[in-house]
């Protein structure tokens, strides 16, 4: 049996999933870390701890979901957080050429996975008194650009959700929050958008300080402990480098 509260993370087997992770055990909570690679969820249990739970988990498949569901539940403590961190981007091609499984795959992740996750942890959101729903966006969500269409949308889409969300959630006992991050430098978001190293990498060149994994779970354990009558709608963050989407300074 769990003594402390609960917080489920999606998307936990690397980058700002991981580091969330590792920060709100930190912070007091027991964490479920949930993802598609049980390896890499195993090690980072093992590294927190007993204040961590790993549940494999895809956020595509109805069952899975509600399979974390019942783990999570099986752990007999308040849920009090979700962090709806799962998501990616497939592809930089403009729309005339752009893959449609490579947007379905991201709608299904961003958009649907979202979904699918609130859905099945909300009765215990809500049941503990005081749940919140996070879900880590992207500045992608509002700002649109050459060669991003597919992932844009997904954001755009995901936002819709969450704005609708904390409407029809106004006056229960959880609150919506989104974080929607500019560039942060992680080992795969862009490799795993690009397909090469090389290309990955020139996405961060000559960036003095993008942000890192760490920044973006700091700002997941601010919103999430604050006094639960506060809400922080969205929280837009970006590295001092990038004042747009577009304007991104780069050393030479």
């Amino acid at each position: 049996m769990v003594q402390k509260n609960i917080a489920v993370v999606t998307g936990a087997s690397s980058g700002i999933g991981a580091a969330t992770a590792r920060r709100l055990a930190a912070e007091g909570f027991h964490v479920v870390a949930a993802a598609r690679r049980a390896d890499r969820l195993d090690a980072l249990a093992a590294e927190i701890g007993a204040d961590a739970t790993a549940v494999a988990c895809d956020v595509t498949a109805d069952d899975s979901v509600a399979a974390l569901a019942a783990a999570v539940r099986a752990l007999g403590a308040p849920v009090t957080l979700l962090v709806n961190n799962a998501g990616g981007a497939r592809g930089a091609d403009p729309v005339e050429a752009g893959t449609v499984a490579d947007w379905q795959w991201m709608y299904d992740v961003n958009v649907l996975g979202t979904l699918r996750v609130t859905q099945a942890l909300l009765p215990d959101l809500e049941a503990s008194g005081a749940g919140t729903v996070v879900t880590v966006g992207s500045t992608a969500a509002f700002t649109v650009y050459e060669g991003g269409a597919g992932y844009t949308a997904a954001k755009h889409a995901e936002t819709a959700l969450v704005g609708t969300l904390r409407l029809e959630l106004a006056g229960r006992p959880v609150r919506v929050i989104e974080i929607d991050p500019g560039m942060v430098r992680t080992e795969e978001f862009a490799l795993n958008r690009l397909g090469d190293r090389t290309k990955a990498d020139a996405v961060y060149a000559g960036v003095k300080e993008p942000l890192v994994a760490d920044d973006i779970a700091d700002c997941v354990a601010w919103v999430a402990t604050r006094p639960h009558h506060v809400n922080v709608d969205r929280l837009v963050v970006r590295p001092i480098a990038q004042a747009a989407q577009h304007k991104v300074v780069r050393e030479r």
